[in-house]
């Protein structure tokens, strides 16, 4: 054989393999997936917001966090805007720095608490709770624990 030959051989070959297809010319598509619908379900542990929500309804000003005497005298809209001030202040608050609450016809007050500290393994902090209500001023202080609920339960109470 010649040089021309060995060479145009395997050359023709591969041109005649490459027209001899003669198959249909289908294209294989890939399989579509249906569209993901989602599913919502309640959250198997309570959110950060739901636990606060949840403490901010139970840790109530009427369980020792205010002077009796005031608390006779507070209307709905004064305990529950002293409640939120008590809670924000325990569970957020800084050391000294008094969170100030306003009710219903002039009513006020603030809470005041202290430092962190751990007791028993729950985290507890001192408060000072000052209600005025018609001139009259009350003070409520005392120590307040938080429960592994997130609710805060006076633990010692003082005048």
């Amino acid at each position: 054989m010649t040089r021309f030959a060995i060479i145009a051989t395997p050359l023709l070959a591969l041109t005649l393999a490459a027209c001899a297809s003669t198959g249909s010319n289908q294209v294989a598509q890939a399989p579509v997936a249906a569209p993901i619908t989602p599913v919502y379900s309640a959250p198997l542990v309570a959110s950060p917001a739901q636990t606060t929500q949840q403490a901010l309804l139970t840790t109530s000003v009427s369980n020792g966090f205010v002077d009796t005497a005031a608390l006779a005298q507070m209307s709905a809209k004064d305990s529950a805007a002293a409640n939120t001030a008590q809670f924000y202040a325990l569970q957020f608050g800084r050391p000294g720095a008094p969170r100030a609450w306003t009710g219903d016809k002039g009513t006020t007050g603030s809470v005041a608490v202290g430092p962190y500290v751990r007791v028993n393994n729950l985290d507890c902090r001192d408060f000072t709770h000052t209600v005025k209500i018609g001139g009259q001023e009350f003070v409520k202080k005392g120590t307040a624990c938080r429960e592994q609920n997130g609710n805060w339960t006076v633990e010692k109470a003082a005048a």
